[in-house]
């Protein structure tokens, strides 16, 4: 599936220092797909300098491509993630 990055995904992406490969990672295999207020949120745990966080990438799937709308990391994975870690 294809994806285009808004400019406001950049950013953030820049700011969390959050690598596009990265991104592209868990779009093409994500942990978990989930769907809220209309889109799509793909996520994964990643281990960054020994500890865990939860990698959340928003994307508006109404759009051809989809469009990645933001993208944030958080250390707080059970508040986000669904199921079993």
């Amino acid at each position: 599936m294809k994806f285009d990055f808004s400019k406001h995904a950049l950013e953030q992406m820049d700011l969390r220092q959050i690598g596009k490969a990265v991104v592209r990672k868990i779009l093409n295999d994500p942990g978990q797909v989930l769907e809220e207020n209309g889109k799509r949120i793909y996520q994964s745990i990643v281990t960054t300098r020994g500890k865990e966080y939860l990698i959340r990438i928003f994307v508006n799937y109404h759009k051809d491509p989809n469009l990645v709308i933001t993208v944030y990391k958080t250390s707080k994975i059970s508040k986000y993630y669904e199921g079993e870690i």
